[in-house]
């Protein structure tokens, strides 16, 4: 069966059941909307180190928590492919001569396209609260294409351990205990120059830091003279973690048609 027809076919449906629950999508807006109200105003007075100021805290949060979206998002996307495996949809799936490999990127470009829709509406709410940006098509682009990038990763590292484990429980526990490190030891919240310098040498080589970095350069002073220096990383860790998850339903597509 052709590639693209399955990656199509993929894509089409993820998107249809997200249609079918349109709740579910404004509820994933309300989390954002909470860390932007308490944080952002709580926190109004925070110095922010280098940066000009006339930037507000709420200003330099906003690309953090469009960061945090993709990162809570990213990782409940094998949430779905455990309940494909407990109904058989998976399993009927998998004895078709569908491509492994497609089968898993049309989903994941499915999770990843919805949570950076998910991301512009927090921009847009972001601007009723009074939060100022900048629009620079080109370094803009490239910032969402870095925030896609480990949306991409982090979406198949949540395959893989749904793959593996085939339980909600396991899941909902990476959910707890890998989301809340990775954010708080990334830029979301903190400047670098605020930062420990043990939680500053943490911060520089976390994946999200180089997803919110670029995207913070971007909508504060509309350059993007950081980002070709972390495209190289964030693709080789998409690129490896897409292989893992490929490799895990491969093997899972042998065992269920044996």
């Amino acid at each position: 069966m052709n590639a693209l027809v399955v990656i199509r076919a993929v894509y089409y449906r993820t998107w249809l059941s997200v249609a079918r629950r349109p709740v579910v999508l404004l509820l994933s807006l309300v989390q954002p909307m909470i860390w932007m109200l308490f944080f952002g105003f709580l926190f109004h007075r925070f110095p922010l180190g280098q940066l000009p100021a006339d930037v507000t805290y709420l200003e330099f949060l906003l690309p953090g928590v469009c960061g945090m979206t993709v990162l809570l998002g990213a990782s409940q996307s094998g949430i779905a492919l455990i309940r494909d495996m407990q109904t058989g949809f998976l399993e009927r799936m998998l004895s078709t001569p569908a491509n492994r490999p497609a089968l898993l990127l049309g989903k994941v470009a499915a999770d990843v396209s919805r949570l950076l829709v998910q991301t512009i509406l927090v921009a847009v709410l972001a601007v009723l609260l009074g939060v100022r940006f900048q629009l620079p098509l080109g370094p803009l682009l490239l910032a969402i294409l870095y925030l896609g990038l480990f949306g991409v990763g982090y979406c198949c590292l949540s395959c893989w351990i749904a793959l593996q484990t085939r339980s909600q429980e396991s899941m909902a526990a990476f959910v707890h205990v890998a989301n809340m490190p990775i954010f708080f030891t990334s830029t979301a919240l903190v400047p670098f120059k605020q930062m420990p310098s043990w939680l500053n040498a943490i911060a520089a080589w976390n994946p999200l830091t180089l997803a919110i970095e670029p995207l913070r350069e971007a909508m504060l002073f509309g350059s993007a003279t950081k980002q070709l220096e972390t495209l190289g990383v964030l693709l080789l860790v998409a690129t490896i973690l897409f292989a893992v998850a490929a490799r895990a339903l491969q093997n899972l597509g042998v065992s269920a048609t044996q």
